[in-house]
């Protein structure tokens, strides 16, 4: 008898467990299974929806990849970082050119074009004009996006 009693006991406190993960408000045994099930199929149609978010997204980043441009100022000059999945013929030089149109001087870099491209560069002003670090990454921005146009349309 004390074995029954303790498996019902058991089960009584699983059950209690159940309601209260599953926010059932239900008194009896089987209500509570029938909310917890009805929880389990709406978290199974969260599951499905998130996915399906997730997929869209990563289908926007495939279609688009924008490149990642990081300017910050150092002193009179700029460091400057530059990274994107896709490398184009050209890309560097248009990016040195865009810097030599703001009047700034590359005084280090490192650059990769293989299949991404990357490059991190310190760069620092010729004229006593001061250049914002946001007017350079928009020229940065617009070598790339240009580059890649000139790539599309050959």
């Amino acid at each position: 008898m004390v074995s029954r009693e303790h498996k019902r006991v058991g089960l009584h406190e699983k059950l209690q467990l159940l309601r209260s993960i599953t926010n059932s408000h239900a008194l009896n045994d089987t209500s509570i299974i029938i909310d917890a099930s009805k929880y389990i199929e709406e978290l199974k149609q969260k599951v499905i929806r998130l996915n399906q978010e997730i997929a869209c997204a990563q289908n926007i980043v495939l279609d688009n990849p924008l490149p990642m441009v990081t300017v910050e100022t150092v002193g009179r000059g700029f460091l400057i970082n530059v990274f994107s999945d896709r490398s184009y013929a050209g890309l560097l030089v248009s990016i040195l050119e865009a810097f030599e149109e703001l009047g700034l001087t590359l005084l280090e870099a490192r650059a990769s074009c293989t299949d991404t491209f990357r490059l991190e560069a310190v760069g620092g002003e010729d004229q006593a004009e001061i250049v914002d670090a946001q007017v350079v990454k928009q020229a940065v921005l617009q070598a790339i996006e240009n580059c890649s146009e000139n790539s599309e349309q050959e």
